[in-house]
């Protein structure tokens, strides 16, 4: 980047995954939706999981998933290269295995040079080089605001799927990233400050924690991203006619995070995403601590309800009880 490039995050009102439309609103809106039927439609809408799954024959599935955003850093290679990450993250949270995808780029031609548009192209291209996946061509649209992302077809083994419906009472939670990244994001976006861990972790494919995750036996998860830890958390219990329980002390977080929340950026999201949970959430730690838990991430890792080597165990799946969430 030069002093005379634009800095992309000033262009949009929201950045990255905390730009999703709050969860609450959203539901009510598919709730009045009649969803598809057929046998073969293995995932669709009913548990509001990480992507569509359907079945070609016994030992083949096709995964299928979209996800675009508005910038979530400056620099234009690597807001592509992180909301790729992002959008190939849907088919590892099924455990599944990208094989093709396609661009969604809308770009403002009259506000932004379109060559930043180039690097931002590039910056997935690469990302979907390292995952072996085909990118081929894709959709652009003139708009006011910059947005970004793919749309990803993958493949699965239908009889080893990861789910958000397939928890069970007694399994460990795993988290295969640290939390702060909305904090992070959000302090990035109003002084220009850069973070490299932050931006590592977001450009970091969830491709082994996915491999791992079925080579353990596990068959429910889901990624952790604009609806924070505690939303994801929820909406897996839920799906998965369970309770959970959360050791906060275990959740991992990106250095930096707790003094940014305590400086005040924190994304209207995230508080958004705590205000959704609070009604099935029993807890006795500071605002604070719940605000991070629900932190908006943008491109973070898995939620793996099984235990995985060289990742922290966060809590555990219980029977159903008075409260979906317990955190401690």
């Amino acid at each position: 980047m030069t002093d005379r490039t634009p800095r992309l995050t000033q262009l949009a009102s929201g950045g990255g995954c905390a730009c999703k439309v709050p969860p609450g609103e959203l539901e009510r809106v598919l709730g009045g939706l009649t969803p598809a039927a057929g046998a073969d439609l293995l995932v669709g809408v009913e548990s509001g999981d990480d992507a569509a799954v359907v079945r070609l024959d016994g030992e083949r599935a096709v995964v299928l998933t979209t996800d675009f955003f508005t910038p979530v850093v400056d620099d234009p290679y690597d807001w592509g290269r992180i909301a790729a990450t992002n959008a190939l993250s849907d088919v590892y949270a099924m455990g599944g295995e990208p094989l093709v995808a396609v661009n969604l780029l809308a770009w403002p031609r009259d506000r932004v040079p379109f060559d930043l548009a180039a690097e931002v192209l590039r910056g997935g291209a690469d990302v979907a080089l390292a995952a072996s996946c085909h990118l081929a061509g894709g959709h652009s649209v003139d708009d006011v605001e910059p947005k970004y992302g793919l749309a990803v077809t993958g493949t699965a083994d239908p009889r080893h799927l990861l789910r958000n419906d397939a928890g069970r009472a007694g399994v460990p939670l795993t988290l295969t990233k640290p939390l702060g990244l909305g904090v992070l994001n959000n302090r990035h976006k109003a002084t220009g400050e850069v973070f490299p861990e932050a931006l590592e972790v977001m450009t970091t494919l969830n491709r082994e924690a996915s491999r791992a995750a079925l080579e353990a036996g596990a068959r429910c998860a889901t990624d952790v991203t604009g609806f924070g830890l505690l939303g994801h958390l929820y909406k897996l219990c839920r799906a998965s006619g369970v309770s959970a329980v959360l050791d906060a002390a275990a959740v991992p977080y990106l250095e930096g995070a707790r003094a940014s929340l305590e400086a005040g950026f924190v994304p209207g999201g995230s508080r958004r995403n705590l205000d959704w949970v609070r009604p099935h959430l029993s807890a006795r730690l500071p605002e604070d601590e719940l605000v991070l838990l629900a932190d908006a991430q943008t491109s973070g890792g898995l939620l793996v309800a099984g235990e995985l080597p060289g990742h922290p165990v966060v809590g555990e799946l219980v029977p159903a009880g008075e409260s979906v969430l317990e955190v401690r």
